[in-house]
């Protein structure tokens, strides 16, 4: 039996029990899958409360059951394909799981496009999505974009104020660009999926990461880290994308009405909404650190200058990658931080 074949075995068995217990019979069904535990903020206060958005905004007509932690089966990186084949209806995956599928949304992540303001990001997203986005999501329909509160550095040991405190670190990281960052501060890039860190921590697998300050709480890094450093006014290193997205053939049998009410779920209001509830959990991780008795690093504004000025080569970098594919990555990036710009708060 193939990895699909398996989960959509699950998928028809979990229909079956439902089925035989009187399961509410809603007129569409659907199964969304993601990554991370139930537990996890991301799944408490952005992926479940948005699927109970679409039902009432469907009047009754729409049930949508989650599936955390990847109980249907799989890895992370396979979560795009499972949407596309149709193995599962929706899914909710980091963009960069799956290197190389979503180039135009990676300016977005570079540390000179994306500083420390995720609803600005969203919004930008949303703003550049039907006219520059929107070709990289193949087989896919999306519902919303969004990046996280930005990358923090969190490591074991090591306090790292200059670029060549973070030289010879091996650094956790899940996307191609936030590895381009590392590399740029002399220090080595492992990939992997968020749920694998704090074993990879605990092992001595990696030094740290560079990750969000909202994911403490639920892989108790507070444990396994004893740093937590950002820049000047909440400056990070860049930040990383996700979608939550629907296989494109059943979003293009639903009804008018039915696809009305994933988008009055879906829409701007609620792409900056995302960045605002991303923005808090950060603010509760990082107290959970320092009240365990954790280093809260902040870097003084010509320390953090001086990151800005090595990763610079970060973002050129990138456009040149995007030419070689023959987008205008430099449009791209002047655009996206134009509109950034405009929705700062």
């Amino acid at each position: 039996m193939t990895p699909s074949e398996g989960v959509r075995a699950v998928i028809a068995a979990i229909g079956l029990v439902l089925a035989a217990h009187g399961a509410a019979a809603q007129e569409h069904r659907f199964q969304l899958h993601h990554f991370l535990s139930p537990r996890a903020l991301a799944h408490t206060e952005m992926i479940a409360p948005w699927a109970r958005r679409v039902e009432a905004a469907a009047g009754g007509r729409v049930a949508i059951e989650i599936f955390p932690a990847m109980s249907l089966g799989g890895k992370p990186p396979e979560l795009v394909r499972q949407a596309r084949d149709g193995v599962v209806d929706l899914i909710w995956t980091v963009n960069g799981y799956t290197p190389g599928l979503f180039p135009r949304t990676e300016v977005f992540e570079l540390p000179t496009v994306f500083t420390n303001d995720a609803r600005a990001a969203n919004l930008a997203m949303h703003a550049m999505f039907d006219e520059h986005l929107a070709a990289d999501y193949r087989g896919l329909e999306v519902m919303f974009l969004h990046a996280h509160a930005g990358q923090a550095l969190q490591t074991v040991d090591r306090e790292v104020r200059t670029p060549a405190d973070a030289a010879g670190l091996d650094l956790r990281i899940p996307t191609r660009t936030g590895a381009w960052v590392i590399e740029a501060l002399g220090a080595n890039p492992v990939a992997m999926p968020v749920p694998d860190l704090p074993q990879a921590l605990a092992r001595g697998v990696v030094d740290g990461a560079l990750i969000p300050f909202e994911i403490i709480p639920p892989l108790q890094l507070q444990d396994r880290t004893r740093y937590q450093i950002e820049g000047d006014a909440g400056w990070r290193f860049g930040t990383t994308t996700f979608q939550l997205s629907m296989n494109r053939e059943r979003w293009e049998a639903l009804p008018a009405d039915v696809r009305a009410a994933f988008r009055d779920a879906s829409d701007a209001a609620w792409w900056a909404e995302v960045g605002d509830i991303w923005e808090a959990n950060d603010a509760a991780g990082l107290a959970l650190a320092v009240e365990a008795g954790n280093v809260h690093v902040v870097l003084d504004a010509d320390e953090t200058a001086r990151f800005r000025e090595v990763l610079a080569p970060v973002a050129e970098r990138w456009i040149a990658d995007m030419a070689a594919d023959g987008i205008d990555g430099a449009a791209l990036v002047e655009e996206a931080r134009a509109l950034i710009a405009r929705h700062a708060e």
